[in-house]
């Protein structure tokens, strides 16, 4: 395989050690139609769903070994992520144990080959028992809640499976392993194994999922005959898969990414994983009404479900990537009302949620990303109509979404976002008239500017220009010495908070406008109370906030997947991109988990884990899944800040590369914009041949 494109041993993750009940967070699996996690032993899985089948979290498959609960052992388990399957591995009573994780393809269901060798010098019988359960359900209602649907299963033996049947609705559980068992009961089967002194025995475990059991049986019965067959289709499918996303011409997607060369592994990790982190959100499901979609969070939580704004973190990965999938999504998203959601879901395609205050800025940008990348100005052209509205050309929705602000304004002139589960959720200051959106605001009303200009129509370039440069001299009016930004109230108090959207939004949106002190300023802040050496805190510990809560994606312990892409990036916008440049080594260290999480915890809040800021954990008080779509933030950081690249929407693409300080000698191949390809140097970009 070539050097710049990624096969799964070259995204494995670090060995990661943990006991039972540590601060860590189970990496999951997928096969593009639903997925699984692991659990904290060396066998069990939990959150297998596989829409429209679902089981919540429920755990299955606890081990036990010569009747002993294996987790109460306490030992350590060492467990290795990779896209194509999670090995974990642990050392009980003389016997060493690994298995091999995986969601082979083009089934719902999870295969895990077990592998035990007798480290002892005499021969012995072990006794394996599996503790299962079911809750599986086929709910006829969209997945609206962070956890997908169970009910109540009635469990029974079918010869040498287990079947977990749903009471109330059309959905089966079948569970077995591939040799004969001693035992099998409705909740336990078990097994023996006589395996002699250094010798190595194997049992395979099968879980699978479907609308009866001669369906579920009949997917069992494929897999159980060859557990490491299966192991090995999902190696050859996900290393096909990451060679077309990184293939001009692919058929896997509707465009591809650059391929990216360079001897700085830290860039090289930052950008695969960043490319991942998206790629690992594709649903390819036939109860989709959507077609293809891209969800927002897995293995744990809001499953079916894609958010406009993490979408829109990583706008530029589906703009190179996916763009008719792209297209589709945009223009669903318009046909709804995104002043009422935060979402949608792909099983009825109907919203999910509250609003957020992000989504008029997010869909202005996902459109510019659209049409400046694949040159489709007819998207702008194409009559849609609004859940509220009358049917109109999205250009004209651009500048209503542009214009959204108007008509919220508050108390010092801004939007009044309201309150913080429009917002951050967990943050209790960051409310009302917050920096970040009114700056983005003002981005919007240039980027949809740029948009119309020579179409006509609602608003022409230069009032929409004019109302930008109005509206940045009042969100500078937040700005306070030292680098950081008031929260307008209701009552008139303009509240400081210390937070990072405001920093990144504002640099991205506003920094032409901003005085050479004030972004001066700002890096300052940035970097006395923000960044760490391996990650960043979303708010300033000496903010009075911090005390409110404990969630680390957008609090004093930790970060949201995107917020240190974006700070970065803020960085080369504010003129230090060498501070950036000196951060990159650090976050790289923290992709050492599989891709990036919801959130890492800082140092100071938890430990890190061989050098790299800790995952945080699903459970209360945390609530952090162990992935997240907006990775993509980082590719967006090496295409856009490292590399310069600058695309308008109509006139030549350009880059002006910031190498010296990461690797000269970088380069990028296989860019296609507006379906030309290019490729990037520290020269600058140059279109590539015809045959390249």
């Amino acid at each position: 395989m070539s050097e710049s494109i990624p096969t799964c041993a070259d995204m494995a993750s670090d060995p990661l050690v943990h006991r039972y009940d540590d601060l860590f967070n189970p990496p999951g699996l997928t096969n593009f139609l639903g997925c699984a996690q692991v659990d904290h032993d060396v066998l069990a899985l939990r959150s297998v769903n596989f829409p429209p089948y679902s089981q919540s979290d429920t755990v299955t498959g606890q081990l036990y070994v010569d009747g002993r609960l294996a987790r109460s052992f306490g030992a350590p388990v060492t467990v290795t992520w990779r896209p194509d399957r999670v090995v974990r591995e642990t050392v009980l009573d003389e016997l060493e144990l690994r298995t091999v994780t995986a969601c082979p393809p083009g089934t719902r269901g999870v295969v895990v080959d077990l592998r035990v060798r007798n480290r002892g010098t005499a021969a012995r019988t072990v006794r394996l028992g599996l503790a299962l359960d079911s809750t599986v359900t086929r709910s006829a209602r969209p997945w609206l809640a962070a956890e997908p649907p169970r009910e109540g299963n009635e469990l029974r033996v079918a010869g040498s499976v287990v079947v977990g049947a749903a009471r109330e609705s059309e959905a089966v559980a079948v569970q077995g392993i591939d040799r004969p068992a001693v035992s099998v009961a409705p909740r336990r089967i078990e097994v023996e194994l006589t395996i002699a002194p250094d010798a190595v025995e194997r049992v395979g475990y099968v879980h699978v999922l479907g609308a009866d059991s001669a369906e579920a049986h009949a997917d069992f019965e494929r897999l159980v005959a060859d557990v490491p067959a299966a192991i090995e289709a999902a190696t050859a499918e996900w290393d096909a898969e990451l060679a077309a996303a990184f293939t001009p011409g692919n058929d896997r997607f509707s465009g591809c990414l650059p391929q990216l060369h360079t001897d700085n592994a830290a860039l090289r990790k930052l950008y695969w994983m960043g490319a991942l982190g998206v790629i690992w959100f594709r649903r390819d499901n036939p109860v989709s009404v959507l077609g293809r979609v891209y969800d927002t969070l897995m293995p744990r939580y809001w499953q079916t479900t894609t958010f406009i704004w993490d979408y829109t973190l990583s706008s530029i990965v589906h703009a190179l990537l996916d763009p008719a999938v792209m297209r589709r999504q945009v223009a669903h998203w318009t046909s709804l009302d995104i002043h009422t959601h935060f979402g949608t879901e792909w099983q009825h395609g109907g919203p999910v949620g509250y609003w957020y205050a992000v989504n008029d800025y997010a869909m202005t940008r996902l459109v510019r990303d659209y049409v400046r990348f694949s040159g489709d100005a007819g998207l702008l052209d194409e009559q849609l109509a609004a859940a509220s509205g009358a049917t109109k050309p999205v250009a004209e929705h651009v500048v209503d979404w542009a214009r959204a602000w108007q008509g919220l304004r508050g108390k010092h002139g801004l939007a009044d976002y309201g309150e913080m589960d429009n917002l951050l959720e967990c943050v209790s200051s960051y409310t009302h008239e917050v920096a970040s959106f009114n700056a983005t605001n003002v981005w919007a009303l240039r980027a949809a500017a740029e948009l119309v200009t020579g179409r006509g129509g609602a608003g022409s370039a230069e009032e929409l220009r004019a109302e930008a440069d109005e509206l940045a001299a009042r969100v500078l009016e937040l700005y306070v010495e030292g680098g950081y930004w008031r929260a307008g109230q209701p009552d008139g108090v303009l509240q400081p908070v210390g937070h990072c959207l405001d920093f990144a939004n504002v640099a991205m949106a506003m920094h032409a406008d901003l005085t050479a002190q004030q972004r001066s300023e700002m890096v300052q802040f940035f970097v006395r109370e923000l960044q760490t050496p391996t990650w960043m805190r979303a708010l300033s510990p000496y903010d009075p906030d911090a005390t409110f809560s404990l969630r680390p994606d957008h609090q004093w312990n930790g970060a949201y997947t995107a917020w240190p892409a974006d700070a970065a990036r803020a960085l080369y916008d504010l003129g230090r991109g060498d501070l950036a440049a000196a951060w990159l080594d650090g976050l790289a260290r923290s992709a050492n988990q599989g891709p990036f999480g919801q959130a890492h915890f800082t140092t100071e809040a938890a430990p890190d884990v061989n050098g790299g800021a800790r995952k945080a954990p699903p459970q209360a008080p945390y609530l952090i899944d162990w992935a997240c779509s907006s990775s993509g933030a980082f590719v967006g950081l090496v295409l856009e800040s490292v590399f310069g690249l600058r695309v308008p929407v109509d006139g030549e693409p350009t880059a002006t590369p910031a190498l010296s300080d990461i690797d000269p000698g970088a380069r990028l191949s296989g860019l296609v914009i507006k379906g030309r390809r290019y490729s990037v140097t520290a020269v600058g970009l140059q279109p590539e041949p015809v045959d390249a």
